[in-house]
């Protein structure tokens, strides 16, 4: 049997693990760490007129739980939005209650057969062309806000140059490590759009807790670029529209919405094919960046477990993860307070190896079969 001296690769080997761990400082040090070490100045109330609009499909028991809240948000002028996309419960009749005990809720009804289109795109639209104001606020029927101040915190970002507000929507905090997994993942998803709209290339938000200017959706003609994917009329929008002036972020802990995750991983893995599978959609600028991200994270671990079956340069090898690893605790810890994300910090290393593991799969799932439906 012929031996063969792994040895000699060694150099090559060792000098791409320490490549990939410097990118890796990089990334969490000159990007990352603009959120973590990030100060916002005080809000300045301005009392923009503010149109909230929510998209719902089948929502009843959301509504009834989550509508009061947004209704009784203290704000001097705004109204509600609220697209009924042909949903076959009780929802008609609980937003008839409630539009009978607040006027500033605005129902649109869509019947079936009117969107012609997969996803919640045309509904979104529609209550978006619906809304009386010029500054929006969107979020989901599943979502609650914080407090009395979420208009108030979103909206005050608002400015004559900034169009586009990127806000936190949290899960809340459960039992099982399912729960662990999904808001380690949405809490790091929201580092990193924060982190790249604060470095002045911003490239996506979330749908659960999202606002920009009625003018930007109409001159940039809304979804109609991408109508033909169901999923990202959040996340691709932002991508098309979000330049280094025009959006802000805010994550003061009153601006922060709520909604419940996801409780078995069918439900989550479905929910993470519909996400991921509008990336490859993103500018070719945020495709590279976030892709050197992963690609460099997969190496540094691979390479490391190779060289320490090398018991070569030992020392170096393990030092420059720790410290890697250290880096990642310290922009970590800083930002998980910031979202107020508790009991995340000691198991994110371990985690964050399952969804490296996970992601390609999921990829890959998504090129056989697609996710056409919102709901």
């Amino acid at each position: 049997m012929e031996f063969i001296d792994y040895t000699i690769g060694f150099p090559v080997i060792f000098w791409v693990y320490i490549a990939a761990i410097t990118i890796q400082l990089a990334y969490y040090w000159a990007i990352f760490g603009r959120f973590a070490f990030h100060k916002k100045k005080d809000m300045e109330i301005k009392g923009f007129p503010v149109s909230v609009v929510i998209c719902a499909k089948n929502e009843y028991h959301n509504l009834k739980e989550n509508l009061p809240l947004i209704l009784d948000q203290d704000y001097p002028k705004f109204e509600v939005v609220v697209v009924n996309d042909a949903s076959d419960d009780e929802t008609i009749f609980l937003l008839e209650d409630l539009e009978r005990e607040y006027k500033h809720i605005k129902i649109v009804n869509l019947s079936q057969d009117l969107n012609f289109f997969s996803g919640k795109k045309f509904p979104l639209a529609l209550g978006i062309k619906s809304a009386t104001y010029e500054h929006l606020l969107l979020t989901d029927a599943d979502c609650r806000p914080t407090g009395r101040n979420w208009i108030k915190r979103m909206s005050g970002d608002f400015s004559k140059k900034k169009e586009i507000v990127l806000g936190y929507g949290k899960y809340k905090a459960d039992k099982g490590f399912l729960n662990k997994i999904v808001r380690y993942e949405t809490a790091i998803t929201a580092i990193q759009y924060f982190s790249y709209a604060i470095a002045g290339m911003p490239y996506m938000g979330v749908g659960r807790n999202l606002a920009y200017a009625k003018s930007l959706f109409i001159k940039n003609k809304g979804f109609i670029s991408h109508y033909n994917v169901a999923s990202g009329d959040d996340d691709l929008f932002i991508n098309q529209v979000a330049k280094k002036l025009n959006t802000a972020v805010e994550y003061h802990p009153d601006s922060f919405t709520y909604s419940a995750a996801k409780s078995t991983f069918k439900e989550w893995w479905i929910q993470k094919k519909r996400h991921l599978s509008v990336g490859k959609y993103y500018k070719l600028r945020d495709k590279v960046l976030l892709g050197t991200y992963s690609i460099s994270f997969f190496v540094v671990i691979l390479l490391f477990l190779f060289l320490l079956t090398l018991k070569i340069q030992i020392w170096i090898v393990i030092s420059a993860f720790v410290f890697r690893l250290f880096s990642q605790i310290i922009i970590l810890k800083k930002s998980f307070l910031k979202l107020e994300e508790k009991k995340l910090l000691l198991i994110s290393p371990i985690i964050e190896v399952i969804l490296l593991l996970l992601y390609p799969v999921i990829y890959f799932s998504n090129l056989i079969s697609r996710q056409n439906r919102w709901k």
